[in-house]
């Protein structure tokens, strides 16, 4: 699986976010996307996933044999974990877990059960989403995005309205799910949430 940009360049309005970009992301290798707070990382993230389209340039996706897949096709090839990824909030954690995962497959070594036990929420099962803290949503967001089949993975801010004991979790969580067949992108400007990470790409680079 790879993801190449070429010439890839977003704006609005008359302010271009960033322009100019060409890289290649490989299976197997983790990104950090970074810069500061309003650079214009989750635009390209989101522009990456495909939910927002490109002003200029192009995003070529190949599977390992090199077939072209379709802007179209890659949301079910990939799981994100962000700030404007919402949860149903009217769910219980348990109906919220199985309408997930009517969408996409558990990844190896998970089911259901497994998924609970990684969020660490056990006594929340029966509880709707809306009475979560914001830091036990944000448990949810990442273990439905890590723990889901899918050969990429972005994270945006993902440690944000997580403490200490969250931070470690998380860092965890990646380990445990995000190998050597997997393409993790991750938008950040704290170096706690991306230092393992292979390479970097800084937004403001591409101004």
């Amino acid at each position: 699986m790879n993801i190449t940009l070429l010439n890839l360049g977003r704006r609005y309005n008359r302010e271009w976010i960033f322009r100019h970009v060409d890289y290649s992301f490989s299976l197997g290798k983790k990104y950090a996307i970074l810069g500061p707070n309003g650079s214009g990382k989750s635009t390209l993230l989101k522009t990456v996933s495909g939910s927002l389209s490109a002003s200029e340039g192009e995003i070529q996706y190949r599977d390992l044999q090199h077939q072209v897949i379709s802007v179209e096709q890659i949301f079910q090839l990939l799981s994100i974990a962000a700030p404007y990824i919402e949860l149903v909030e009217e769910l219980t954690l348990r109906e919220m877990i199985e309408f997930h995962f009517r969408f996409k497959s558990y990844l190896k070594g998970f089911d259901f059960d497994s998924v609970v036990e990684r969020m660490n929420l056990h006594k929340a099962l029966d509880k709707e989403i809306r009475f979560f803290s914001s830091g036990m949503k944000q448990r949810v967001k990442l273990a439905l995005a890590c723990c889901s089949d899918t050969p990429i993975v972005l994270l945006d801010e993902p440690t944000s309205n997580l403490d200490l004991d969250g931070e470690a979790w998380y860092l965890s969580l990646v380990n445990e799910t995000c190998g050597v067949d997997r393409l993790l992108l991750i938008g950040s400007n704290q170096e706690k949430e991306y230092a393992f990470c292979d390479e970097f790409i800084h937004v403001l680079d591409f101004k």
